[in-house]
């Protein structure tokens, strides 16, 4: 890689000539499609702003400017321009570089991120602080059309509109979701209104006419109407422009020299600016271009037929074909979703009941209290949600969906470690919000089977909010045949053992392969599993009464969590087991293997027995 091997830091960007700037796109497309398919990842979104983080870097110095991406998950350039070159392959490999910008790893990074529509807030907060500090740097935020469906992305315009802070707004347009400007005096102005000495003439002409004695402001004001009549006529779009933000463009934002320029010219305005840029999602891998969705979140992949290394059902994939089939047979069944058609197994949904299905963009809130319209007009909605993104709307699932007593259904997928997608993606506390809200029953189940029969049981046999958790990927191999039909809890094993192994989801595998291996060393043991977890059934409690010693296994936080809800409600009793909680502490979980993250906090196999050997059970 001639050109990146040369760049080590943002400076070594500036050194290169500018004819050389599309040999170094081209090294870094490489470079992501090779590495994205062997480590899975974000593709189609960093391809497309290959050209976008040269320029930024050309043109801005890191970090004393600020550079805010929004969601983060197009950052992989960034990083490869930042310092972070040789650490690449590590992408998303546990103690490797995270799949979204993260401040621990460098300077240049200035928020966690993993949710969207949060850039703009963010860079108006650090503009506002560079006002505050007399400090002439500039902050960036670069946001997507999609994150645009959300809706903080507007609360943060209506604010920076009107601070007059200098910021800078990338609108990255990849799917043409504002209307195209059209005609050949559009493009000419577009291009006009990039370049540096059309600011500067503006600003002193502005500055000329203003200081004319008695109609220089009124002249001032009068020009500037027509201009903006004018400029209506040509573009039809001035919503930017009415919150109070300098608009440029649309421009091609893969030319590099044209994005240079646009920069420079929104580098030198005292005031809001939004640059509007057009991309191609996937540029530069054919099979990402046609199919950008597709490639929009990968794992790992054949890099010559786009095809994934690995494939089978799984909880979303089941959790789809479910649906249909029983929205076929009723039609008050409708599903909603968050932009996430894809991810959560909607996609046959969507096709097959087009007017029952709803995408209502990234807007988790909207969706919530959206879905209690629908049941408050008599019909089943149910939201399905990953769990990282059913925390935005947690005012929502109180206000609007508990509170009200509506019959409305959350499938809550993702719920638990989620492996390599790492801090913000981690489906870690939704047993823990959920079991703080009154009314919401939660239903956790660890087959396809179990999850078939709690979506029935959610509909058909219970009123208010259900939410069904269930884990990223497929079901795991279980020891002992469960969840054949419903019920809240099963047990297995002797009633009278003197060691209780309690789970719920898909830690139940481990549980049993933990009894096994107890059970043939003479040990007596049970297990306990939850299939119903908010609120806990008073029976399941009672059951774990009369053994000695119960273990809680958790995949979730531990403060607030379902497993110290079970120790408080044991604790009631006139005489309880002693009691022990292996559960995710109170931090937030690092990027790696789903089965490293178990390991990692003693929730596999091999943790759960080293616990009960530490406390006399079994140990050889």
């Amino acid at each position: 890689m001639k050109y990146l091997d040369s760049i080590h830091s943002p400076a070594d960007v500036k050194k290169l000539d500018a004819a050389d700037l599309p040999k170094l796109a081209s090294e870094i497309r490489e470079v992501l499609i090779d590495t994205v398919s062997r480590t899975g990842g974000h593709l189609a979104s960093n391809l497309g702003v290959v050209e976008l983080t040269i320029a930024l870097h050309r043109v801005f110095d890191s970090p004393k400017d600020k550079i805010v991406w929004d969601v983060g998950h197009q950052i992989y350039t960034h990083k490869l321009l930042t310092g972070r070159s040789e650490a690449f392959s590590t992408l998303r490999q546990e103690n490797g570089l995270s799949g979204f910008s993260c401040p621990r790893e460098s300077e240049h990074d200035m928020f966690f991120s993993g949710h969207s529509s949060t850039s703009v807030s963010e860079a108006l907060g650090l503009a506002t602080a560079f006002a505050l500090d007399n400090d002439k740097h500039t902050a960036i935020a670069v946001i997507g059309d999609g994150a645009l469906t959300g809706g903080l992305a507007y609360e943060a315009f209506n604010n920076a509109g009107r601070s007059g802070k200098r910021l800078i707004v990338i609108l990255n347009d990849n799917e043409m979701s504002i209307s195209k400007n059209v005609g050949s005096v559009a493009r000419y102005l577009a291009v006009l209104r990039t370049k540096p000495g059309y600011f500067r003439l503006k600003e002193h002409t502005e500055s000329f006419l203003q200081k004319i004695p008695l109609v220089g402001r009124h002249l001032s004001d009068f020009l500037f109407r027509v201009k903006t009549r004018l400029k209506n006529l040509i573009y039809k779009s001035t919503f930017f422009e009415d919150l109070g933000f300098r608009y440029m463009g649309p421009i091609d934002g893969h030319d590099i020299s044209l994005l240079t320029a646009a920069l420079e010219g929104a580098k030198t305005i005292k005031a809001p600016v939004l640059l509007h840029i057009h991309t191609i999602k996937g540029k530069g891998y054919d099979r990402a271009e046609k199919a950008p969705s597709e490639f929009h979140g990968v794992s790992k992949f054949n890099v010559d037929t786009g095809e994934p290394l690995f494939s089978g059902p799984n909880f979303s994939e089941e959790f789809g074909k479910f649906l249909c089939e029983i929205a076929q047979k009723d039609k008050r069944i409708c599903a909603v979703t968050a932009a996430m058609s894809l991810g959560t197994g909607l996609e046959g949904f969507r096709k097959a009941f087009p007017k029952r299905f709803f995408d209502v963009g990234i807007a988790e809130e909207h969706a919530v209290t959206f879905a209690s319209g629908l049941a408050r007009g008599g019909m089943v909605p149910i939201f399905a949600v990953y769990s990282t993104f059913l925390q935005r709307s947690f005012d929502q699932l109180v206000h609007d969906a508990a509170m009200q007593g509506l019959h409305m259904l959350f499938a809550v997928d993702r719920a638990g470690f989620v492996g390599e997608d790492g801090v913000s993606h981690q489906g870690i506390l939704d047993t823990a919000f959920l079991n703080a809200v009154p009314g919401i029953t939660v239903f956790a189940p660890c087959t396809y089977g179990g999850l078939k029969h709690s979506f029935i049981e959610a509909i058909y046999h219970r009123s208010g909010a259900v939410a069904v958790r269930y884990p990223r990927g497929c079901e795991r191999t279980f020891t002992q045949p469960t969840e054949e039909r419903f019920s809240p809890f099963e047990w297995f094993g002797e009633e009278s053992a003197d060691c209780l192994l309690v789970t719920y989801g898909r830690l139940h595998s481990e549980a049993l392969r933990v009894q096994e291996t107890l059970l043939a060393r003479g040990v007596s043991c049970a297990v306990l599993k939850l299939l119903q977890i908010t609120p806990l059934p008073n029976e399941a409690v009672l059951s774990a009464v009369n053994a000695k010693d119960v273990f809680f296994f958790e995949e979730g936080i531990r403060s607030g969590g379902i497993g110290e809800s079970f120790a408080a409600r044991l604790a009631q009793q006139s005489a309880h087991p002693k009691f022990h909680l292996t559960a995710i502490p109170d931090e937030f979980v690092q990027h790696a293997s789903v089965d490293a993250q178990l390991a990692r906090y003693g929730l596999d196999y091999a943790g759960m027995l080293s616990t009960l050997e530490e406390n006399g059970y079994g140990a050889e």
